[in-house]
């Protein structure tokens, strides 16, 4: 088995490395997708644009399901497969920006994924805005040789164009039918004379980009932007997050009424619960949350899978005597979310012991070291080496470092700052004012800029083996170089009871 980023430096990707074979997947021409450009912002506006005059996409949502009923989907949208009782399947989050970390993914997740069932993209499958155009290069071509079916939830991303694209691709329904005629209020029209609205369909090359994937053991129909998929001993439920990361009454009624039952099940999410040492529970419109839903023990979930945050982490929480596994796995091929501004972690009994991530906080750091060195032209006094990114990391959290290093870097005045601007932020032992709104900053503002095109990527990948005793859960490395192209590393692991 290759090395992971927790057992050397070289296994999380530096050093000399050859790149890996992923360009050679990749069309000729790649439009590099940059979120400081005005346009792309301006195209994503539907997300700030549902915050100040109110959310519409529990409507919307509810005209797609009524569209997909009358169309012949299940009406209690349960996906009922005919998989043994041990059997596979793959998770990938945040995947479509179409660009080599996108697709750096790809070779990984085709050797391991060799043998499953299915594939799950959870949350944000198109970027910037999930337009149907952009499903030909950022869907069916990096996955073209996956020989198996692919669901999905929707991001908010995908929700930009207001699901047009998404509906199409997995669920096969025409374009939404114009909405009933009446006067809506005021917060709601100056929505609608701002709002981003999707363009016109091109069908030739819509049925061009599907060729790609158009052998009979790669198709599948869902129900609808949210499903449930009934897959050996095991339940997984999709639910969709819309725009703001909530649900509307409608589907938490759903939610609750395909969540009863002895059966084990694991939850995928576009808003993950657990995410930065932080308990997001997810509202539920009319009351409730979708967290009461997974605790409550009649429901029997084992895990919750969430997409939206570009990396990977574990929180093993325990609920009345018993562990449900919280995930976020966002890692598919979108730009990174740093890892390095998670505080120590002390959430529900979850300490940094129990916690796992992936990017390690030190490789993170190092990494946005590099990226804003180039950046701001200044790489002699801003590049952290990994063993400063890691010592410096260990220092202001109080916690030793996570892999040995081979020399003991030396902390100076200077790693201190360059962690400090790059929202590291400062020991856990001394409290300052300024501590909390530095890293939201940071990772609001800086981190969403952090595409680069030479590995290491960190982008990661799930593959779930399920038997009727428990499901295991890898989480595997996908750094854009050939080692780990050909032999994926394990970042982490965990085996989840089922009885």
């Amino acid at each position: 088995m290759s090395e992971s980023s927790r057992d050397t430096a070289e296994g999380a990707g530096w050093g000399a490395v050859e790149r890996g074979s992923y360009r050679d997947l990749m069309p000729g021409h790649v439009e590099k997708l940059s979120w400081l450009n005005p346009r792309t912002l301006w195209a994503a506006r539907n997300g700030v644009l549902a915050s100040w005059f109110g959310d519409p996409t529990g409507r919307t949502r509810s005209r797609w399901a009524q569209q997909c009923e009358a169309a012949g989907a299940p009406a209690d949208r349960v996906i009922r497969r005919d998989d043994q009782d041990r059997f596979s399947f793959m998770v990938l989050g945040d995947t479509g920006e179409g660009d080599d970390p996108q697709y750096a993914v790809v070779p990984g997740f085709l050797k391991v994924s060799q043998d499953t069932g299915f594939a799950v993209i959870a949350s944000d499958v198109i970027y910037p805005v999930g337009a149907t155009a952009d499903y030909g290069t950022k869907f069916f071509r990096p996955y073209q040789d996956y020989r198996a079916p692919i669901y999905a939830i929707p991001g908010n991303h995908d929700w930009y164009e207001d699901l047009h694209g998404f509906m199409s691709v997995f669920c096969d329904a025409p374009p939404l039918a114009p909405a009933p005629a009446d006067r809506p209020p005021l917060r709601a029209r100056l929505r609608s004379l701002l709002w981003h609205r999707p363009g016109a369909q091109d069908e030739q090359r819509l049925a061009e980009a599907r060729a790609l994937r158009s052998a009979p053991e790669q198709q599948a129909v869902q129900p609808g932007p949210y499903w449930a998929i009934d897959a050996g001993c095991v339940r997984i439920v999709g639910i969709d997050t819309g725009l703001l990361g909530t649900i509307d009454a409608e589907q938490g009624r759903w939610l609750r009424e395909v969540s009863r039952g002895p059966r084990p099940k694991i939850l995928i999410t576009g808003s993950p619960l657990y995410v930065d040492g932080e308990h997001h529970p997810c509202p539920i419109e009319g009351g409730g949350t979708v967290d009461d839903i997974v605790r409550d023990p009649d429901h029997h979930y084992v895990a919750a899978i969430g997409g939206d945050i570009h990396n990977y982490q574990r929180y093993p929480v325990d609920v009345d005597g018993r562990t449900i596994q919280y995930v976020v796995s966002g890692g598919g091929g979108a730009f990174m979310h740093a890892t390095h501004t998670i505080p120590r972690v002390s959430i529900a009994n979850v300490t940094e012991n129990d916690f796992r991530c992936y990017p390690l906080r030190g490789d993170s750091l190092a990494f946005y070291s590099r990226l804003y060195g180039r950046r701001l032209r200044l790489r002699r006094f801003f590049t952290l080496t990994e063993a400063e990114a890691t010592a410096v990391i260990a220092e202001r959290l109080g916690i030793p470092p996570t892999r040995t290093q081979a020399t003991v870097a030396r902390i100076t005045w200077r790693t201190r700052l360059v962690a400090s601007l790059l929202g590291a932020g400062g020991r856990p032992d001394r409290t300052s004012r300024f501590r909390l709104p530095v890293r939201k900053i940071y990772t609001q503002l800086f981190s969403p800029s952090s595409a680069t095109y030479s590995p290491p990527f960190f982008k990661n990948f799930l593959r779930l083996d399920v038997t009727p005793e428990a499901v295991r859960l890898r989480c595997f490395a996908a750094t854009g170089n050939r080692r780990e192209e050909l032999d994926p590393p394990v970042e982490d692991e965990v085996t989840i009871p089922l009885a």
